[in-house]
């Protein structure tokens, strides 16, 4: 049997700045990316739904189809009751917003071996799992 690689849950602020290419933070976000495989990186139905707000809101087909071509080079984890009443405990414990909590207690569940942000408050509620990819290179674990 073969060694299983991390598991690495990307956050929709991560992802908005690599597909939308952000001028100031969307380097760092390509060379994580750049440094794993894609099925190492996990998102949720939560960052589908983020990312894609605005881009329907300002009726944007091209970047609402970047973002599906995004989507569908990674794995997405679901998110079953169980990640609902995770998150409100960490939401509850942490005074965290409820779709923090939620990418959070996603990638608990599935056992994530790293949640890749842009969030420094996050890191109180996450221990280890939290890492800000725009203030150090993170490093994978196994």
């Amino acid at each position: 049997m073969g060694l299983s690689l991390p598991l690495l849950y990307l956050g929709a602020c991560a992802v908005i700045y690599f597909v939308e290419a952000h001028p100031r933070f969307g380097q760092a976000i390509t060379q994580a990316l750049e440094s794993v495989q894609a099925k190492q990186i996990a998102i949720s139905p939560l960052v589908d739904l983020e990312c894609l707000i605005i881009p329907l809101r300002e009726n944007n087909a091209a970047l609402v189809q970047r973002y599906e071509i995004f989507f569908e080079q990674y794995i997405c984890l679901d998110m079953p009751g169980e990640v609902y009443r995770r998150a409100a405990v960490l939401s509850a414990r942490h005074n965290l917003k409820t779709p923090d909590a939620l990418h959070l207690a996603t990638a608990q569940y599935h056992g994530c071996t790293a949640f890749w942000t842009n969030d420094n408050r996050l890191n109180n509620a996450a221990g280890s799992l939290a890492v800000n990819l725009l203030s150090h290179r993170p490093q994978i674990t196994t």
